[in-house]
């Protein structure tokens, strides 16, 4: 192969940079992948190893510069020459009502104006600088006046371009959005000097749900939610624990006057320049519209990804927002309408302990049953020892109980000035309340000290059946309790020897059911190796690290059997999984423990003979008619979920989208569609269809497979 020349070099890098970027920003802004993740990688790759060669054409743009450096002792601060403010909060319509009130007293009578609402999501504030069209400075929100410089930390967000989309493409993203020529005029001679956004950055339920399982397996303290979880992670002096954490980001505020004369314009210039925004936003026209978005999100709220905790209702026009200005720490012309709090008051009668898959004691408290926006909570989780001391709890305790993300009960604070003096301290035992053995304290945490003891067997065989993992349909936690408790299985490699029969001597069950639940068994005997690594329980291997596991092990060896698995792992000591991506010391003692422990020898050999064979993932079977077509929805479907269709779409091949442009194929409307419809109008190729016409071409499209 010929060396390559410096000026070969400098255009190659050039290409690349601009390649990536394009990928970055079609998978986060568009939600569309253009190129398989392992592609991009690939050009990372190649990308990262000639700036090696030519160091002198490293430049901050450079996808390659999103981690890096040494760990910082303290983060500078950065002043905001215009104050990030803060929302004041309406908590019911009349809230809202006086809010517009008051505004419409400082304006001209019977002007009229809309309102632009958004969801509020439960992040971080930060502001973005870009000068020349790369990000400089990225900053949290701090007093309002006085943030903290984390620009660092920012470039590990994928969805936060560190540089903004060539002007030729803003220009021509801006003509298909019908924005006005004063707006494109801006970018016809390159990017305006300097350009301020804000926005916000959140963490997914997912990935705060696994990283606390993390914690809690680390002995570390877990977060109480994803707020605190983004806004830790985002304050890491070290930018590669920042990185780690998978943190998301939607843009919101274009403060750089670039000629948007409203809100919603707004909206659409930060698309245009390659910021990922929050796709459900409406224009309403007047306080009952606003009233009826908020309303459907709070319904519709478990059905994100992400927290929210209300709407921001914003007076759309620009020129009547700046003169409404500021009260206090607030805009006039802004206001969250949050939703109904979900918390309320009861008494804890005991707590009592459960022990999990890793062995590790969760206290658990037992309340007085209480209603709790719209669910009534008789237990709330403790998490450890130094969690009841943080909140001071005794047994006894009036306490005030929430629902973190409206699913997970939690207790958020204790009225002690109700105590009583009869409430109780609570000690955890020196014993494992199921086994009896010897408990011992690992940081945080207290663990039974047998790992053979009953609980443990029983969480793992939760864990192997479970949606992740083996996904044995109708195998829930009670039917696997009586499975134990009428020694049917030790294990989970039992379950595949139950034969026609051994059920029916089961409470509640008969032939029906006990056939149903064979048949789940059966069907499942076959497995994709990332889930069946997934499905063993092993410390620290979540979903992820069960597939670059599994890439790893498969290097060195056919895999078909469980049995392989174990053959394959005699070969590596504990410092060799370090070469995985991402596996550090404690991951990889993990893996080998677990490896050269003679009873996982046994279960995974058990498991062999059992009929259970691991496969080859297989390539899904696209629809010729939705093969590549974009979707987007709007409004309430009577059959399924957005998310459900959106899922729907994809399995036959289509491309599911939240915000409607000049790219999209069908946009299915439901019952109050919002302002997608609106918009979709101004595009001749989209084809406006409602919910039977998608049903039908959904059924047409299965027909081809």
């Amino acid at each position: 192969m010929e060396e390559i020349t410096k000026e070969e070099a400098k255009k190659r890098i050039e290409q690349l940079k601009e390649l990536i970027n394009e990928y970055r920003y079609s998978r986060h802004v568009l939600n569309k992948e253009l190129v398989p993740i392992e592609v991009e990688d690939a050009l990372k790759r190649e990308l990262f190893e000639l700036e090696q060669k030519f160091p002198e054409f490293i430049t901050p743009d450079s996808p390659t510069q999103r981690i890096g450096g040494a760990p910082l002792k303290e983060f500078k601060k950065v002043r905001h020459e215009i104050p990030m403010l803060s929302f004041n909060d309406a908590f019911s319509l009349e809230d809202l009502k006086n809010w517009d009130e008051r505004n419409r007293k400082l304006l001209p009578e019977n002007l009229k104006f809309e309102y632009f609402c958004e969801l509020k999501i439960d992040g971080l504030a930060i502001k973005l600088i870009y000068e020349d069209g790369i990000l400089k400075v990225g900053a949290t929100r701090g007093d309002g006046y006085l943030g903290e410089d984390v620009t660092n930390n920012i470039k590990t967000i994928e969805a936060i371009p560190l540089k903004l989309l060539n002007p030729k493409r803003i220009i021509q993203n801006m003509k298909e959005a019908g924005l006005s020529e004063e707006i494109i005029e801006k970018f016809k001679n390159g990017y305006p000097p300097k350009i301020e956004v804000r926005g916000e950055v959140f963490m997914h339920k997912k990935d705060f749900e696994k990283l606390n399982e993390e914690r809690i397996t680390n002995g570390e303290t877990p977060f109480a939610n994803p707020r605190n979880a983004a806004s830790g992670s985002l304050r890491q002096l070290d930018p590669k624990i920042t990185a780690q954490r998978k943190l998301d980001s939607f843009i919101y505020d274009l403060v750089t006057n670039l000629g948007q004369k409203t809100h919603e314009e707004e909206h659409e210039i930060l698309r245009c320049l390659g910021f990922k925004t929050n796709p459900y936003t409406k224009k309403c026209k007047n306080l009952k519209e606003v009233e009826e978005f908020r309303n459907y999100w709070e319904k519709h709220r478990d059905e994100l990804s992400f927290e929210i905790d209300g709407i921001v209702v914003q007076v759309n026009e620009n020129e009547i927002f700046e003169k409404l200005g500021v009260v206090g720490k607030a805009p006039r012309g802004a206001i969250a309408f949050k939703f109904s709090p979900k918390q309320a008051t009861t008494i804890v009668e005991d707590i009592i302990l459960q022990v999990g898959r890793t062995g590790i004691l969760t206290p658990v408290a037992v309340l007085k049953p209480v209603e709790v926006g719209g669910v009534i909570v008789s237990r709330a989780s403790l998490h450890n020892e130094d969690e009841i001391k943080r909140l001071g709890l005794k047994i006894g305790d009036t306490v005030i109980v929430a629902r973190a993300g409206d699913v997970i009960p939690q207790i958020i604070g204790v009225i002690k000035e109700l105590r009583t003096g009869k409430e109780k301290d609570f000690v955890f035992p020196q014993k494992c309340p199921i086994c009896n053995s010897d408990v011992v304290k690992e940081g945080a945490y207290y663990k039974c000290s047998n790992k053979n003891c009953y609980a443990l067997q029983r969480e793992k065989i939760y864990h192997f059946v479970s949606k992740p993992a083996f996904d044995i349909v109708g195998l829930g936690p009670k039917i696997i309790d009586k499975l134990l408790d009428y020694n049917l299985i030790q294990d989970a490699a039992d379950l595949f020897a139950l034969k026609v029969g051994s059920l029916r001597k089961l409470p509640g069950f008969d032939i029906v059911s006990e056939r149903n639940i064979l048949k789940s068994i059966e069907n499942r005997k076959k497995m994709t190796l990332p889930r069946f690594i997934y499905s063993l329980g092993i410390e620290h291997v979540g979903e992820e690290n069960a597939k670059l596991l599994g890439e790893f092990f498969k290097k060195f060896g056919e895999i078909k059997k469980p049995i392989d698995l174990w053959n394959i792992a005699q070969k590596f000591k504990a410092n060799q999984y370090s070469v995985i991506p991402g596996f550090g010391e404690v991951i990889s003692k993990s893996i080998y423990d677990w490896f050269h422990n003679e009873n996982n020898k046994i279960f995974l050999q058990k498991l062999t003979e059992n009929g259970v064979e691991i496969i080859e993932e297989k390539p899904r079977i696209i629809s010729t008619i939705l093969k590549g077509k974009v979707f987007c929805f709007t409004g309430e479907l009577n059959k399924f979920t957005r998310s459900e269709a959106q899922k729907i779409v994809e399995e036959l091949g289509g491309i599911a989208v939240d915000s409607v442009s000049s790219r999209v194929d069908y946009l299915v409307v439901g019952k109050n569609p919002g302002s997608k419809l609106e918009k979709a109008k101004k595009y001749p190729k989209i084809k406006i269809i409602n919910e039977d016409d998608f049903l039908k071409l959904i059924e047409e499209a299965k027909k081809t497979l």
